[in-house]
């Protein structure tokens, strides 16, 4: 199977009129907002600058050698945006109204762009997080209540929205999936122009959101995409039945939507979650649901700090860093309360068991490093 890079040489020679706009073309338009256009003057205005010209702008600022020395699973999307401006289906677009701020009350970023279709349709693509720790501790937080960058992503589309001409698709990956649909469903100036809204592996809500009017009025065009193995597009609350798509990584890197499987003009689906995946949702709702605001405050808290334990920034460093990651993990945990202690092993044993499972070598002797009573709990999945 192929991946997102891998549609763009097989179908990139197609039009719009040619081949409706599909997941896939979502997906591309939703990682493009990965790019860093910082320093590009003529794609923050409303005029925008053609994707064509827009690489040449970029290749002035940035060396392949830089491109190549960032590690995150984003680094793809530098050469993902190089690939379209070469194709028809993309070539021509118009990007513009680029975004890229830190909301300094929370210390959240938040990015977005436009571009503009050859058929006249706007994709607004709201950026989302990589794969380091931090960034998945923003989405997290997202549990906690109405954060600066949900209110960022509704001034934006209002502005946008009056300046567009045709209709407007929404999307994002991540975060960028959240915020999406949080500014499509509360800027109501724009309902009746927005013919669907993305949420690729993103974060859902609160209960008291999913019930509001405008949420129900939007909720036929929203689409939700997440992988098979989802921790990201699982947290909080979902009203949305998800599209769970095939993924070539395993394990927590199914996040990365360069990873999702492609064939023709559609992605890979999949009937049902990874055992895994569902194994971590339960655990998490069994200990996060009935929490106050605080409560979860303080389980986020920890969480994070036991994965910053490890000594890596990204997940995928923690991954591939095996036992002698989760050893650093559990003498994390270990200093813990011996309330808090249970918890945290077992939502430790659920969101490393994606990899854990990869391991080659005999488990018992593997796990010889580990303290007995954490050893004895991830024994028990195999």
């Amino acid at each position: 199977m192929g991946n997102i890079m891998d549609y763009l040489s097989w179908r990139g020679d197609l039009s719009f009129e040619q081949s409706a706009f599909n997941e896939v073309d979502n997906l591309i338009l939703a990682c493009l907002s990965y790019v860093n256009l910082d320093g590009i003057s003529g794609v923050a205005d409303s005029r925008g600058m053609e994707l064509k010209k827009l690489v040449k702008e970029f290749q002035k600022l940035h060396t392949l050698e830089e491109l190549e020395a960032d590690k995150s699973f984003i680094r793809l999307a530098p050469f993902m945006m190089i690939k379209m401006a070469e194709t028809n289906r993309f070539g021509n677009c118009v990007v513009r109204n680029y975004i890229n701020e830190i909301i300094t009350e929370q210390e959240q970023q938040f990015a977005a762009l436009e571009v503009v279709l050859e058929d006249g349709t706007s994709y607004v693509s709201f950026r989302g997080t990589d794969d380091t720790i931090i960034g998945w501790k923003e989405d997290f937080n997202l549990s906690t209540g109405v954060v600066p960058a949900q209110k960022r992503a509704v001034e934006y589309l209002h502005r946008v929205a009056e300046n567009a001409q045709g209709m407007l698709r929404v999307g994002g990956h991540s975060k960028g999936g959240n915020l999406a649909i949080y500014g499509a469903v509360m800027c109501k100036e724009a309902h009746d122009r927005i013919l669907e809204i993305y949420s690729n592996d993103g974060p859902g809500f609160s209960k008291e959101f999913q019930e509001l009017p405008e949420t129900e009025k939007m909720m036929p065009k929203i689409i939700r995409i997440i992988p098979e193995y989802s921790i990201i597009g699982t947290l909080l609350e979902h009203e949305k039945e998800p599209i769970i798509v095939a993924s070539s990584s395993k394990g927590l890197l199914q996040h990365d939507g360069f990873s999702w499987e492609v064939e023709g003009p559609t992605l890979v689906s999949r009937d049902s979650l990874n055992k895994t995946a569902l194994r971590f949702i339960e655990i998490l709702h069994k200990w996060i649901d009935g929490m106050d605001m605080e409560q979860k405050k303080v389980l986020i808290e920890d969480l994070f700090a036991t994965l910053q334990a490890s000594g890596y920034e990204n997940l995928s460093e923690v991954q591939s860093g095996g036992l002698k990651s989760l050893a650093a993990m559990v003498k994390r945990v270990e200093k813990f309360a011996p309330e808090s202690r249970g918890m945290m092993q077992e939502l430790l044993v659920a969101i490393c068991g994606g990899w854990l499972e990869q391991l080659q070598m005999d488990t018992k002797d593997k796990l010889s490093v580990l303290p007995l009573s954490f050893s004895d709990k991830i024994l028990e999945k195999f």
